[in-house]
Order: C-alpha cells, then structure tokens, then sequence
C-alpha cells in the first residue's frame, strides 16, 4: 500500500504540449523522490480527455479540481505564474490544502534527511 501523500502539480505550462509534458515529468520525479506521490493532470488526463470538445474541457477542469481536493500539497513549479497557478492556488486555499514551491518542498526534504 503507498502511503506517500498526494502532491498536485501545477505550473505555467508551456503552450508546447511535448516541452510542457518534459517539465511535468520532472517536476514529477523530483516530487516522487522526495517522497510525494505527484498528481499531474496534464500528463494523465489529456490522454483520456479530448480538451478540444468543450463538454470534455469541463470534465477535465472538474477531475483535475477533484484531484487538487484530495491532495495533500499544492506544490508550483518553475517561476512563472499563469491564471492557471492562480486558479490551482485559489482551489487550494478554499480547499484547506497546504501550497508550497517545488523549491519549499525539495529544502524540507532535505532538512528530513539531515535530522
């Protein structure tokens, strides 16, 4: 049984869906090595979901609130900020889920390790 806690991913993604998908995948590792089970819906649900069909783009921003919701962290990446982090960042607040840097969570981990 995985008992890491779920952390949800957000970022200003790049409008290039391949980059985007590279930087989701790293952010990703470095969550899961510091003991994370990252929660990316950009990598998962575009694979399911045909975020072209407006029905479909609902769903998709409803599953990836839903999975923001169960969470444990919010955690933003990279250093810009997009209405996209804003909006992950207002569900979270509203959520009573706790939001931190990939930079915040990675300096914990390693103050973890040293204790």
């Amino acid at each position: 049984m995985n008992n890491k806690p779920w952390a949800y991913v957000t970022a200003a993604w790049s409008t290039d869906r391949s980059r985007a998908k590279r930087s989701a995948k790293r952010y990703c590792r470095k969550l899961y090595e510091a003991g994370y089970t990252p929660i990316c819906p950009l990598l998962s649900l575009p694979e399911i979901i045909n975020v072209s069909n407006a029905d479909e783009f609902k769903d998709y921003i409803d599953m990836s609130e839903d999975m923001l919701r169960r969470s444990r962290i919010l955690v933003v990446c990279g250093t810009a900020v997009d209405e996209t982090v804003l909006t992950d960042i207002a569900i979270a607040n509203r959520f009573h889920v706790a939001s931190s840097t990939m930079r915040g969570v990675i300096s914990v981990d390693k103050s973890k390790k040293i204790e």
